[in-house]
């Protein structure tokens, strides 16, 4: 059984977030914006059930889903598209493939040396956080 994503997380380490957010066609204004942000997270479990919310003093986006069940989604205040996700785990890998406008799109969350690890992929693009439980 992979590792409990649940809990309070905050970033430590973003690399290629510029990157990732010219992939999903963000303005130059809020790339600029969105960098200097440092995120937070909160991960519950109920069941198969997964709550995500991530809050900036910016903005906050909240994802609700079951694992291996596809999904619609609005990515509202993010890139604002609507897609397919569907969310599995491979591994110790809680991952969500999207199927929408941008190809190759998705993320992917998992547990290593007691941090939390978050990858985003846009076309080709690969945005790696890395967050702390607080």
């Amino acid at each position: 059984m992979p590792a409990s994503l649940c809990g309070t997380w905050e970033m430590i380490n973003s690399v290629n977030m510029e990157g990732y957010m010219i992939a999903l066609g963000i303005s130059a204004h809020l790339r600029k914006v969105a960098l200097k942000l440092k995120m937070k997270k909160v991960i519950e479990q109920q069941g198969n059930q997964y709550i995500i919310k991530t809050s900036t003093i910016f903005r906050n986006y909240t994802i609700s889903f079951r694992v291996g069940e596809e999904f619609e989604e609005f990515t509202q205040g993010l890139d604002d598209r609507h897609v397919k996700s569907l969310v599995s785990w491979e591994g110790n890998k809680l991952v969500c493939e999207q199927t929408g406008e941008k190809k190759n799109r998705g993320w992917a969350h998992w547990i290593e040396e007691d941090k939390l690890h978050l990858e985003l992929h846009c076309e080709g693009e690969i945005c790696k956080q890395i967050f702390k439980r607080k």
